[in-house]
């Protein structure tokens, strides 16, 4: 009986010992396992959305400007790219994307436990994307965080200081972009409200728009605003660049599937399909209303589709990635051309007309015609009967709206009070290429 009873303890621990082994072994069965295809998908689309904005960008927006400052506008897209890189590896990445330990901040703003990028080990993943490594989603969002303060340039063309841009887009990136981005996909407030923005109309080109928007207003408008001819210098070098674009846009939007699934499909179909209605229907308004229809503004009627559907890719089906597509077309064409003409603001390359207008009207139409058929959480307004959706959007284009403003306009008015944000009116009449970069371009 002693014996017998001296055992028991022994068949105990070695039935808790198999149940571990048996419910580890479920456990690790049941976890993601990096996934070798949607590894090469997400690293196809990190270089598809880092062309957007070298070449892509560049070359749209340089083509658009003066001659003399073309080299210039080319200076801000590469610098902008090599300033966020950095920042993005320092500090960037852990606030938008790693989680506080601070419950409270959590809803606000990430952690700090990954400056410098120090804790992300070869095999290392994060629960917002299981099935790649972190590495690989890292430099997915570092892209998205290169792209969304350059496209601000469009707004501040011809006239700003190469060092006080530099300056704002560092700064832009730490107090605007990552909180915004923590807010929506990083386990944020609005992300916890059930905010749908699938690849940022609300975090990326409202965003980007409005500091356009509150940025062209601080500089005021350019020298000859109104008198001399500011007509765009090469517009095949625009051409070029909205092709870039428009190809690069498929790692934007489908790669934001974060795995080579059928919502990736899905998002890329709706992304081809709202670009080339918004192209038409631009250039069906520009041609009724001017009698023409413009190569720049077909190009510019593609972009408006693409800011569009970014927030609603992954969620609409094909017929309302069509109707959102007609919609940007005819409202960013009005809001970039009579909207600007009649309030008369220098919005240089129409960012807000485009991109905050059209990140706006999105990121609405996204809880209008979001379908449970696409969109898991089922919050459709049109289709699904989900009216609180809509308010969850304006919500979030409110907030998005409300907090750039300010911070934008307190980056700003910092950054002049110390150094200047415009060049000097010799500088700026003779042009930038030459004064601040000692190049200009030749033929």
């Amino acid at each position: 009986m002693k014996l017998v009873t001296s055992r028991r303890p022994v068949h105990r621990a070695l039935a808790g010992m198999g149940a571990l082994v048996a419910s580890s072994g479920a456990a690790l069965a049941a976890a993601p396992k990096i996934d070798s295809g949607d590894t090469a998908w997400m690293l196809t689309s990190s270089a598809l959305v880092l062309m957007m904005t070298i070449p892509g960008l560049a070359l749209f927006y340089g083509g658009m400007v003066r001659r003399k400052n073309v080299l210039a506008t080319l200076a801000q897209s590469f610098g902008a790219t090599c300033v966020i890189t950095v920042l993005w590896m320092v500090i960037g990445y852990s606030i938008a994307f790693t989680n506080n330990s601070d419950a409270g901040l959590q809803q606000f703003i990430g952690g700090f436990g990954y400056l410098f990028l120090r804790p992300m080990g070869l095999n290392a993943t994060n629960a917002l994307a299981p099935t790649i490594p972190e590495s690989v989603y890292m430099f997915f969002q570092m892209t998205f965080a290169i792209i969304t303060p350059a496209l601000i340039a469009g707004a501040l063309a011809d006239r700003m200081k190469f060092s006080a841009f530099l300056w704002f887009m560092g700064l832009w990136l730490i107090f605007d972009y990552c909180p915004i981005a923590h807010w929506v996909w990083g386990n944020g407030w609005l992300g916890g409200m059930g905010a749908l923005d699938y690849a940022g109309g609300s975090v990326v080109h409202l965003n980007a728009g409005t500091a356009a928007l509150v940025t062209c207003l601080m500089l005021g408008k350019r020298k000859g605003y109104g008198v001399d001819n500011m007509a765009p210098h090469n517009l095949v070098l625009s051409v070029i660049g909205a092709s870039l674009l428009w190809v690069g846009w498929f790692g934007f939007n489908a790669g934001s599937a974060a795995t080579s699934n059928v919502n990736a499909g899905m998002a890329a179909a709706a992304t081809q399909i709202a670009t080339a209605a918004a192209s038409l229907s631009w250039m069906g308004a520009e041609w009724i209303i001017a009698k023409k229809p413009s190569v720049l503004g077909m190009i510019s009627g593609a972009v408006a589709g693409l800011v569009a559907i970014t927030p609603a890719s992954g969620f609409v089906d094909p017929t309302g990635a069509l109707i959102i597509g007609l919609a940007a077309g005819v409202v960013c064409y009005t809001s970039a051309v009579w909207v600007k003409k009649m309030i008369g603001y220098d919005d240089s390359l129409d960012a807000w007309g485009v991109h905050g207008v059209g990140g706006a009207l999105g990121a609405m139409m996204t809880g209008m015609f979001a379908s449970n058929a696409i969109n898991p959480s089922g919050k459709g307004w049109l289709i699904d009967g989900n009216f609180h959706q809509m308010y969850v959007q304006f919500v979030d284009v409110a907030a998005v709206f409300a907090y750039c403003a300010v911070v934008t306009f307190i980056i700003l008015k910092a950054i002049d009070m110390v150094i200047g944000l415009r060049v000097a009116p010799e500088v700026e009449i003779e042009g930038l290429d030459i004064n601040l970069h000692g190049e200009t371009v030749h033929g």
